[in-house]
């Protein structure tokens, strides 16, 4: 655990011990085990050992001065912006047991809300036997721990249900310091107390905490943001009690502002017993959501704001390392006003301190130390490093306005306690008076102590919690109506994905991404961004002790500081809408799923029955919060006709109509009342080949949303492969696309194939160039007339799949049939053949029969559109606005003649 690493750490400083990067802590459980290893490792007490001088083996490797740090943009353009977004859940009918019971034999307590949700909750628990605690005031701590040892004396407490954050809040202007700090009490604060006095009670398989939010029901993440934002500190504690106590069942179920009571008391009694896979759940517009993460590229990087000299910018925790290389990338960006704001004094340029420790930080150790022998008994080399922490911070800030100054620019510094609001009123009032504005206002400040709940006193919870709540209120009550253009946040990943040990700094996180969120509709134009930084390297205490070495554990990469310094300048500059976004490389086991199938019953029987039926869909392993539903199927050349019958260059490929139908067939499992209406955006990234005519397993991960009545479910066809000298299988995305579900079916135009010109290309001819075989022989003639050229479906085609039988959701031979028209036309025109690349849409009408089928295409731009049509004219399948990739082969003159012929007369 990180405790445990610090543990480490503290010890070789105490005992001069030489760091050993290849140390297991996983060897040294016990308090005995750490006792022999500094047996084993100190060095000589003769000479060293605890009183001695310090040397280099002591102290944590140097580092360069923050502000020094120089960012690369290039490098921070690698790193995955990850950005939180909602995503459907299954229904929970479709779901799997959480383990937890409501009976006669649980006891449970109620925090209420003043709204009467909590209140139709007892009744409902309470028509079921359950023994109830409800508390309908707000108790100070001892009164609170009083009524729940009463309760917790008659038999242990199985759950709790934490209610007071679906109460709306006033707006931050209608409050003041005071006010601010009660809601935050009501609502998180005796959520500390309750939890970490109910620590021992829930932790196992069976017990319970479900909070409540009003945040909008998707969890502050939707398009109007978060209308209670205060409910993000409980959704932040929720996530990381639920790291800490990984067996129970932990979720906060996110709602819209209503004022339905009984409803929303069956949803949670609900989410009590069903879906043990999700944390976050909320619900909004008629569905069931949870919040996922999607890549994307910053949108425009002159979207934002503009910086230059006139720009005000105003820093919290600017003595920070990190936060000083920050402040210099954004002032050698604009030369502006900033206003730096921290805990430690100003610092004193010409304190000796701070120019030795740029220059002589081993000199400046021993200086240290001579000094604290002269003032104590025993001087040690944690009091040294203590002391020299003290003048890193000072020569942090000391660089921040060096940097700022060498920038063009102007440094105040305001020396403050960011929980004291008169104080930070008055640094406001300071930028107030002397800018009149603040161009970005960057809420850094803010500290992290790790300590599981029940260890974590209510001082040290309070202080890690209130130093970036309280500051941010005490901020923003101090510029009052000052137009603020953006706003940025230190959050992190302990605030997205919750931590172990760090309910506290969790909590707040969150709630500043939340405030963050609500800025969205609060209508004062501030471009609000929130970043969860994953932890650095390279500068920041993270890359001290045995830390490093946890996070690789995890599987978690640091940051490099020289990626992570531009990433604020980029976010305000780059980004003309405000929101959240994760900033890591990997992230390792905060992405690991919290049960084996996501929480759905994937032995659900209508499920399995529709899986059996189709030849795409092999196993359901899971509906995943991150890739969602995982559908596996192995496919073997020498069984299907349709991988047997598509090869190039004699190995067989998956056919793109085929990865079609896999998209399909998988979306539509969980919702077997709604139609596959369309496939869009669809784009074949690289083919899928079965190499040597081995089986080979297909992944298709679908992640759903919603539009309007209609699910879309975002598809992607994964492969993987073991490849020699490679530890880990190379993973690849070869088809990615959206398959619309409706209530109905597309509703396809009807149209008549042209007239059969004199220069019919038959199949011999287009079977000459093409490579398919008799299955994927689908065209038996193309012709070309008045602008639009036409193909015929074969007949008696061999059986596409096996079984023949097999449930199809598209028609897979008639949009090859499409392909086929399109590129005859292509071949027939340009004398080059490609292959599929991307398809705009794609419409199935749901009786699609092959016979007497024909494709219709016309040039559209750079592709191509094609409706196939019965005999009578009717649509079959539309495909709009289809373009291909050109196969780097030449064809023979004389086998491309008849296709020239063909097609000229579309010309």
């Amino acid at each position: 655990t990180v405790k445990q690493a610090e543990t480490f750490a503290a010890i070789r400083a105490e005992y001069d011990i030489e760091r050993d990067d290849n140390l297991a802590l996983r060897d040294y459980p016990t308090l005995e085990h750490v006792i022999g290893f500094v047996h084993e490792r100190r060095p000589d007490l003769t000479t060293k050992g605890p009183g001695a001088a310090p040397t280099e083996a002591t102290s944590p490797e140097p580092q360069a001065a923050a502000a020094a740090v120089v960012g690369d943009d290039a490098a921070a353009a690698e790193v995955p912006r990850r950005i939180p977004t909602p995503v459907l859940r299954p229904e929970l009918d479709r779901c799997s047991p959480t383990g937890v019971e409501l009976d006669a034999n649980t006891r449970v307590v109620v925090m209420l809300d003043q709204g009467g949700v909590g209140k139709a909750l007892v009744k409902r628990l309470e028509a079921e036997s359950v023994s109830v605690l409800a508390i309908g005031d707000a108790p100070d701590a001892p009164q609170l721990q009083s009524r729940l040892d009463e309760f917790g004396a008659a038999g242990p407490i199985t759950g709790v249900y934490w209610l007071a954050a679906l109460d709306m809040e006033p707006g931050l202007a209608e409050l003041d310091l005071a006010g601010w700090r009660e809601h935050l009490r009501k609502r998180v604060k005796l959520l500390y107390e309750t939890m970490r006095h109910l620590y021992d009670n829930v932790g196992e398989r069976g017990t319970f905490l479900v909070a409540a939010t009003r945040l909008g029901g998707l969890h502050g993440y939707g398009p109007d943001g978060a209308t209670a934002p205060m409910g993000g500190s409980v959704t932040g504690f929720t996530k990381a009690f639920k790291r800490e106590k990984p067996l129970a069942l932990v979720k906060a179920v996110d709602l819209a502002p209503s004022r339905k009571t009984a409803a929303i008391a069956d949803i949670l009694v609900s989410e009590t017993l069903l879906d043990p896979g999700v944390v976050e759940v909320g619900y909004s517009k008629g569905h069931r959501w949870t919040i996922s993460l999607e890549e994307a590229d910053l949108p425009d990087e002159s979207a934002g704001i503009k910086l230059d000299g006139d720009s005000v910018i105003v820093v919290t925790g600017a003595a920070g390392s990190i936060v000083a290389a920050i402040t210099a990338d954004l002032a050698r960006a604009s030369g502006g006003t900033f206003h730096l704001l921290d805990l430690i004094p100003e610092p004193d340029r010409s304190d000796p301190d701070l120019a030795a420790f740029a220059t002589d930080r081993d000199g400046l150790k021993r200086a240290i130390f001579d000094r604290l022998k002269e003032s104590t008994e025993r001087a040690t080399p944690a009091m040294v490093e203590r002391e020299l922490a003290t003048i890193e911070r000072s020569h942090s800030a000391l660089s921040a306005i060096a940097a700022v100054e060498a920038a063009g620019g102007t440094a105040h510094y305001h020396s403050l306690n960011l929980l004291d609001g008169t104080a930070v009123a008055a640094a406001m009032h300071s930028v107030r008076e002397t800018s009149g504005k603040v161009d970005v206002l960057l809420h850094a400040g803010g500290l992290e102590i790790s300590r599981h709940l029940q260890d974590k006193e209510r001082s040290e919870f309070d202080l890690v919690f209130d130093v970036k709540a309280d500051g941010w209120f005490n901020l923003l009550a101090g510029l009052g109506d000052t137009p603020v253009l953006s706003s940025v946040v230190f959050s992190s990943v302990a605030g997205r994905f919750g931590n172990d040990g760090q309910t506290d700094y969790s909590a707040a996180n969150d709630l500043l991404c939340k405030l963050t969120a609500n800025q969205r509709s609060a209508g004062n134009g501030t471009l609000g961004v929130a970043i969860d930084w994953t932890a650095w390297g390279d500068i920041g205490m993270a890359t001290r002790g045995s830390i490093p070495t946890v996070m690789a554990a995890a599987g978690i990469d640091m940051l490099p500081a020289a990626a992570g310094i531009p990433i604020v300048r980029r976010e305000i500059t780059g980004r003309s809408s405000g929101g959240e976004v994760v900033i890591g490389l990997r992230l390792g086991l905060l992405l690991d799923e919290f049960d084996a199938t996501g929480g759905m019953n994937t032995a659900d029987a209508g499920m399995v029955e529709r899986t059996e039926r189709s030849v795409m869909t092999g196993h359901v392993e899971r509906f995943g919060l991150y890739d969602g539903l995982v559908v596996t199927t192995r496919l073997d050349p020498a069984e299907q006709p349709f991988l047997f019958d598509h090869r190039i260059d004699g190995t067989p490929v998956l056919p793109g109509v085929m990865g079609l139908e896999a998209f399909a067939a998988a979306a539509a499992l969980p919702y077997p009342g709604l139609r596959v209406a369309a496939i869009e955006n669809v784009d074949f990234l690289a083919p899928f080949k079965f190499y040597r005519d081995e089986p080979r397993d297909l992944r298709i991960a679908v992640q759903y949303v919603a539009d309007g009545d209609d699910v879309i479910g975002h598809c992607r066809l994964i492969g993987e492969r073991n490849l020699a000298g490679q530890a880990e299988p190379k993973r690849t995305v070869h088809f990615r696309g959206a398959v619309r579900l409706s209530r109905e079916a597309a509703d396809l135009p009807s149209e008549q194939p042209p007239e059969r010109g004199e220069s019919a290309v038959m199949a011999e001819s287009i079977y000459q160039i093409y490579f398919h075989g008799p299955a994927y022989q689908v065209t038996e003639m193309a012709w070309s007339q008045d602008g639009a050229a036409a193909a015929s479906l074969a007949a008696a085609l061999p059986p596409n799949s096996s079984p023949p039988t097999a449930r199809l959701a598209t028609a897979p031979r008639l949009a090859e049939l499409a392909f086929q028209a399109a590129g005859v036309l292509e071949i027939g025109t340009t004398g080059v053949m490609a292959l599929p690349a991307h398809i705009d849409r794609v419409e199935y009408r749901p009786d699609a029969q092959e016979p007497g089928a024909v494709a219709v295409v016309r040039k559209a731009g750079d592709g191509f559109d094609v409706l196939v049509v019965d005999a009578e004219g009717a649509g079959l399948v539309q495909m709009i606005g289809y373009d291909t990739v050109a196969m780097p082969v030449p064809i023979d003159d004389t086998i491309l003649a008849p296709l020239r012929a063909a097609m000229s007369d579309g010309d």
